[in-house]
């Protein structure tokens, strides 16, 4: 990417997390990256490929911190716990972003990629549950399954005022730990720990990691 497109992407993305699609225009991008907006439309010939290029590379970055949440050495638990307080917490940090990648109306082109970029979330959520389950910290269960449920319950518990910023830092926090119990609550092996908790071993059963 060269330098000039790079910062037009910035310029764009910023007022995306201030404006939000609809909000934005070319003069503004071009404007704010200090180009001509002959120029901008020389690199996107569209508002659409720009909007959509803002997406790819904040959804990604998104990805990449959910990535990092996920690479602990702590237990299965902690780690998927990680993984939405990160995600959350981003989504929190930076609200009209956040509604602009998960819902706001926007070309289709950005719609199918918002499914498209919904897999490395599954997949970082895949992982983690499957080692949960060989730790016997996890019942067993079909792990893609599991993945996709809370990625998409985590998606939707986002949007609207919480996405939005409307509601208080307390409240807000509230939501999300909420979100963290109910994630948790659905992958947890229950009578395994509590096994545990009396000195007995769970098994496993041969189900343990069952493929899509």
């Amino acid at each position: 990417m060269t330098l000039t497109r790079e910062r037009i992407v910035l310029a764009a993305l910023e007022l995306v997390a201030t404006h939000g699609y609809g909000g934005t225009t070319m003069p503004m991008v071009a404007a704010t990256a200090e180009v001509s907006t002959g120029l901008l439309y020389q690199y996107f010939p569209s508002k659409t490929d720009l909007f959509d290029e803002v997406f790819r590379q904040a959804s990604q970055r998104e990805i990449d911190a959910c990535a990092a949440a996920a690479a602990s050495e702590s237990g299965a638990g902690e780690r998927l716990a990680a993984i939405i307080r990160t995600f959350a917490h981003r989504a929190l940090k930076r609200p009209r972003l956040a509604w602009a990648l998960l819902a706001e109306p926007a070309a289709p082109q950005i719609d199918e990629d918002r499914l498209r970029f919904r897999e490395p979330y599954r997949a970082i959520f895949v992982t983690v549950i499957e080692d949960g389950i060989d730790s016997r910290e996890f019942r067993a269960q079909n792990a893609h399954t599991s993945a996709a449920a809370i990625v998409g319950a985590l998606a939707e518990a986002m949007i609207g005022p919480l996405a939005l910023g409307v509601l208080s830092k307390r409240a807000a926090q509230r939501v999300v730990e909420d979100i963290v119990a109910l994630c948790l609550a659905a992958v947890l092996d229950h009578a395994a720990s509590a096994k545990r908790g009396q000195g007995t071993k769970a098994p496993v059963p041969p189900s343990a990691k069952e493929t899509p």
